[in-house]
């Protein structure tokens, strides 16, 4: 088999390949590359290691050129302490219930344990431990200097 034959065949396979496992375009670009090295090795037929260093060269120039032009992923959202919510269910002492916190229901649990929270109480998100998030009452945050809140 020629080598610009393989070339193409290689560069269809990779494309191909993106199509099924998306992997930022890497395989297109790498694809893309391979048929441009077809191109060369028809126009400058030379050896098989030459032209692999010339895919090479190319589908790396390639992928920093184009990282540049993707558009980037956004930030994850970070939990910020001391933010607002709205107990969901009640929060029996040292149980846990559901708030409303950043338009999503998540479990919560009172900071601390021997303290309930009502239905439909406002809140105090103070801290997370894993995709349970540590709430306080609102009305029981006044002359509470140990949990810290930026609003008061």
């Amino acid at each position: 088999m020629s080598p610009v034959y393989l070339w193409i065949v290689a560069g269809t396979i990779l494309c191909l390949v993106e199509v099924i496992f998306p992997v930022d375009f890497v395989a297109v670009v790498m694809g893309l590359s391979a048929v441009a090295t077809a191109g060369v090795a028809l126009l400058v037929p030379g050896s098989f290691a030459l032209q692999s260093l010339c895919w090479l060269g190319l589908s790396v120039l390639s992928i920093i050129l184009l990282r540049r032009f993707l558009p980037r992923p956004r930030q994850k959202s970070i939990l910020r302490d001391a933010v607002e919510g709205q107990c969901l269910t009640a929060i029996l002492p040292g149980e846990t219930g559901r708030v409303l916190y950043e338009g999503n229901s998540w479990r919560a649990e009172c900071q601390d344990p021997d303290v309930a929270i009502a239905i439909d109480e406002k809140v105090y998100v103070v801290g997370r431990s894993g995709n349970t998030l540590l709430v306080y009452p609102a009305n029981a945050l006044q002359g509470r200097s140990d949990i810290q809140h930026p609003n008061f």
